[in-house]
């Protein structure tokens, strides 16, 4: 069975949902979400947040909190994915923010990336990832299911 069919059975047999804020990812999340049958059942929606303007009238990332930390950071990552919980009623929420490539972007090398789960068991990923745009976008999309795979199953 794959970690996104546990994820959607797991969420289904408690009655809990899930969205999604993406950056670097640019979709590619929820649509790999959204790949497996019985998604409809728990996963609620997402904002595709490319630009730092939509990360700010979107999802309220306070502009001095990019300024400070930058849009490649964990503060940002947390932001998004409160403020996807927040705006979807969703138990769980999972955003993507980073640096897909070819080069580097504000100062951060390609393949930096910041992964965060808000929920009742929150937690935040760094990864540096290497290879293309394309091998490091998958990769931050695998991650973050793993991750919140992991999360859910050590749930009681």
């Amino acid at each position: 069975m794959s970690d996104i069919q546990k994820i959607i059975d797991h969420l289904r047999d408690r009655g809990e949902t899930l969205s999604v804020a993406e950056s670097l990812t640019g979709g590619g999340l929820g649509a790999h979400i959204t790949s497996v049958p019985g998604a409809s059942d728990v996963f609620l929606g997402g904002v595709i947040a490319y630009n730092e303007t939509v990360k700010q009238s979107l999802l309220h990332v306070p502009g001095a909190m990019i300024e400070e930390f930058s849009v490649v950071s964990e503060e940002v990552a947390q932001a998004m994915a409160s403020a996807a919980r927040a705006a979807t009623g969703a138990t769980w929420a999972i955003a993507t923010t980073g640096v897909a490539g070819p080069g580097p972007s504000d100062g951060h090398a390609a393949g930096t990336v910041w992964v965060a789960i808000e929920g009742p068991t929150p937690s935040t990923i760094a990864l540096e990832l290497q290879g293309g745009r394309e091998e490091v976008r998958n990769a931050t999309i695998s991650s973050a299911i793993s991750a919140f795979s992991r999360i859910l199953s050590t749930r009681t």
